[in-house]
């Protein structure tokens, strides 16, 4: 896991909440896979022919990468709207960076992420 669990727990309390009320980053609105609560997530969303792809900073194993797994999809607020996402899946770097364009910074090799979730978008 490139990112310590202990600082995704203090983003999830402190930052996440100011990044939501400050409505300026894309936002993941997901369900939990055995709460049925409703989950909002700001993230990084970067667009990529037919859908969008996120970088897990915290591994494949966080809670929200789960809860879309099992959901098999999520809706994104970006840009004022909100877009439906299906067809959630795992994919590897060189996957991730060959759909990126160029312009969208890679992750630092530092950080070693070697996971991204690539998502479709639903028609309609």
């Amino acid at each position: 896991m490139p990112m310590p669990r202990w600082w995704g727990h203090v983003n999830k309390r402190v930052f996440n909440p100011r990044a939501i009320a400050g409505g300026t980053w894309p936002v993941l609105i997901h369900v939990g896979r055995i709460s049925g609560s409703t989950y909002y997530t700001p993230l990084d969303a970067h667009p990529v022919d037919g859908g969008y792809l996120f970088v897990l900073v915290y591994g494949s194993r966080s809670d929200w990468v789960q809860n879309i797994l099992a959901a098999d999809g999520a809706r994104l607020r970006v840009d004022g709207r909100e877009v439906e996402l299906a067809a959630p899946r795992l994919v590897g770097k060189d996957e991730a960076f060959q759909a990126l364009p160029d312009e969208v910074a890679r992750p630092p090799r530092l950080l070693r992420i070697t996971e991204f979730l690539r998502m479709d978008l639903v028609a309609g």
